[in-house]
């Protein structure tokens, strides 16, 4: 009988979903955390028992105040990067996308969670001064640029 293989070495792997949100301008809503210093779309862990969709759309409500049902959502993919604020964890993430203009009432807000809004150019993605920009947004942005938005 041969012994487990060590996979101490191997990264642990944080689940979560994300959402891209454009505006007519093709600027995408970033989020940075409190106390964090990268740049990232809307989201977060999943809760128990609970969808990837269905996290995307708590996720997006708690950090922002949008309201989005989870049918005005398209699912652009799911990716494996390592995680921007948890050194040394690997993240996979199911990235969704609300492919239609927001209301005028639909104003994003940060919560207590998030420290700063920043919508970024998706063919040029840079966060404001002193902060950096998640692995995952470079493949995603780099999607978003070469599609039609609305």
């Amino acid at each position: 009988m041969t012994a487990p293989a060590d996979r101490s070495d191997e990264p642990a792997e944080i689940r979560v979903s994300a959402v891209v949100i454009a505006r007519p301008d093709r600027r995408v809503l970033t989020v940075r955390k409190a106390g964090t210093a990268m740049f990232m779309f809307p989201g977060g862990k999943h809760e128990p028992g609970e969808t990837p969709l269905e996290t995307a759309v708590r996720e997006t409500r708690e950090e922002t105040g949008l309201r989005i049902r989870p049918d005005e959502l398209v699912h652009l993919g799911a990716w494996d990067t390592p995680a921007a604020n948890e050194p040394g964890m690997a993240l996979h993430s199911e990235v969704f996308a609300l492919w239609r203009p927001m209301a005028r009432h639909e104003v994003p807000e940060a919560d207590d969670e998030i420290a700063e809004l920043h919508w970024m150019d998706p063919a040029a993605p840079a966060a404001p001064a002193c902060a950096g920009v998640a692995p995952l947004l470079l493949p995603v942005l780099a999607r978003v640029a070469a599609q039609p938005l609305f």
